[in-house]
């Protein structure tokens, strides 16, 4: 047994409601650990300590008595419950309250400057060089051969990506021949 397992079952020890086993095996680690059996010591001494403290009765008048004082105190009136002093908040948590509102604000009417969508817009263009729209014969292979053989699609889209820069070349090479 180790340390915090003796402190985790140290109140079942000490109420003497551990099995048998867990009460040896927790005799036998207070006998090999000197913290733990100083802890032990200190915690019986202190429920020794309170056990021995004299009840505290109160007297025999005692309900009679607090009977007649809360009968002369009687309930609050409506006066005094409404004499009480109102909640008012300080000019200083005014101002904070003042600041955090103008913060907001601040941010607000900037915000929707930032993303103020009225008005015309430029149409952005998407490319600005023409396609030509008939495959090449290597793109077309490059791509038939990646998706049904399962081949991932990382290489097939590299491939795609590189294709009209290789063809340019190829273009560029045949019109300086």
């Amino acid at each position: 047994m180790d340390c915090r397992e003796f402190k985790n079952k140290h109140v079942p020890y000490v109420d003497d409601v551990l099995p048998a086993i867990d009460m040896e095996a927790m005799r036998r680690h207070l006998t090999r650990c000197p913290k733990c059996s100083r802890q032990d010591t200190a915690v019986r001494r202190s429920l020794m300590l309170v056990r021995s403290l004299p009840t505290i009765e109160p007297s025999a008048d005692f309900m009679n008595r607090l009977s007649v004082r809360l009968a002369e105190i009687g309930p609050p009136s409506y006066a005094e419950l409404s004499s009480a002093k109102p909640f008012l908040p300080s000019v200083r948590s005014f101002v904070v309250l003042a600041a955090g509102i103008g913060a907001i604000a601040v941010f607000s009417i900037e915000a929707s400057r930032y993303f103020n969508t009225t008005g015309p817009r430029e149409a952005m263009p998407v490319a600005s060089a023409t396609i030509d729209s008939t495959p090449t014969s290597a793109t077309n292979a490059a791509i038939v051969a990646s998706v049904p053989t399962g081949i991932p699609v990382w290489p097939a889209v590299l491939m795609v990506g590189e294709a009209p820069l290789r063809f340019a070349n190829m273009e560029f090479h045949e019109a300086t021949r």
